[in-house]
């Protein structure tokens, strides 16, 4: 018999005994699992991506084609076991939450009206301020502008011809009537227009606010949310001082000693471009050691984009690109706040719950 046409060190994780070994650590963790994070995260290591069973399932495609179907089989088996067993144990955990939440928030409505808590500041709000104070910190101004916006200020001195993708109904909020030239903002970048064309030169602005798009609202995704900008526009200014600036408002914003790093990218009103990336503040970085669900393994954070100053856009405002240079940068104030706290649903920051609020309002 010739020697098989496959390497058995590959596939050793199809063995029975390993296939039997993922299979009980799996059971072990899901029953270990007190909550029902706990039993997210255990789903995460044993059927996630990087689980052994699914490192097992990738290697089927180096056996013989004979032994492919055997093989797929005992993998589905032991998958199928461990997937019942997370189902079994996610009823159980939410029927003991259920029952907790009962008693621990039952009302009594025979009682009298008490005193009126006291309310609490939005999350949102409180976080904007915090932001507004790192910049004030260092010498900039805080900037405000209209949310219902020409488009010259939204899109055309923006470098965002009549043409471009930004500008069609799929992304933008226009006000009637048809043609108006009018839209509801769909970024703060506008204030950055009018802060040029007001302030003058040097420009140091940083610009929080509500902006409007055309989403369907969503886990992740909603049609009004908050986002803050930064213009940083003078003599002399590189990309040195983008990165030196971003680094030190993330650390002080998302956590201290986080690093940061800048991916190319592309933007109209700014060249060259980059996406800020913020390491994970949950896993700090070792995604590659344990699960993260934070940053879906990925140890980085998307946060925002930046770049300096399209000289295109400084035109449009009347500033000599030959001689001054400047940087931008934007993020999601709604992102931003669901890093801090870990929530996972961009609905929770709208619907008005009080606990919600007094838990973060205060804190930002």
């Amino acid at each position: 018999m010739s020697a098989p046409d496959y390497d058995p060190k590959r596939v050793d994780a199809l063995s029975p005994e390993s296939l039997e070994h993922a299979r009980a650590e799996a059971l072990e963790a899901l029953r270990d699992a007190s909550s029902l994070d706990e039993l997210a995260a255990a789903k995460t290591a044993h059927l996630g991506g990087s689980a052994p069973i699914s490192l097992a399932n990738r290697e089927i495609g180096v056996l013989p084609p004979a032994a492919r179907g055997d093989a797929g089989k005992r993998v589905n088996e032991v998958r199928g076991v461990i997937e019942a067993a997370f189902l079994s144990a996610r009823a159980a955990l939410e029927d003991e939450r259920d029952a907790r939440v009962l008693v621990e928030e039952r009302v009594d409505v025979s009682l009298l009206p008490g005193t009126v808590l006291p309310g609490g500041r939005h999350p949102l709000m409180a976080l904007q301020d915090r932001i507004a104070d790192v910049f004030v910190a260092m010498g900039w101004e805080v900037a405000e502008g209209p949310e219902v916006e020409h488009e010259w200020f939204n899109f055309d001195a923006l470098n965002m011809p009549a043409d471009h993708p930004a500008r069609e109904m799929q992304d933008t909020l226009w006000v009637a009537p048809e043609g108006s030239g009018v839209v509801l903002r769909t970024q703060t970048s506008p204030v950055q227009i009018r802060s040029l064309l007001a302030r003058g030169l040097p420009c140091y602005v940083v610009a929080p606010g509500r902006v409007y798009r055309n989403d369907a609202l969503d886990a992740t995704h909603s049609p009004v949310f908050g986002q803050v900008e930064g213009l940083c526009v003078d003599e002399g200014i590189t990309m040195a001082h983008l990165r030196g600036t971003l680094a030190h408002f993330a650390e002080a914003t998302i956590g201290q000693g986080l690093k940061t790093r800048l991916r190319p990218s592309y933007f109209p009103f700014t060249e060259p471009s980059a996406e800020l990336d913020l390491q994970c503040f949950n896993c700090r970085g070792e995604a590659s050691r344990q699960p993260c669900r934070v940053c879906s393994d990925e140890g980085w954070i998307e946060l925002g984009g930046c770049g300096m100053v399209n000289p295109a856009v400084l035109v449009a405002c009347g500033v000599d690109p030959e001689r001054y240079s400047g940087f931008a940068f934007g993020m999601g104030l709604d992102r931003t706040l669901m890093f801090r706290h870990g929530i996972t649903d961009i609905r929770d920051l709208y619907e008005g719950d009080q606990r919600f609020t007094l838990a973060l309002g205060t804190e930002g």
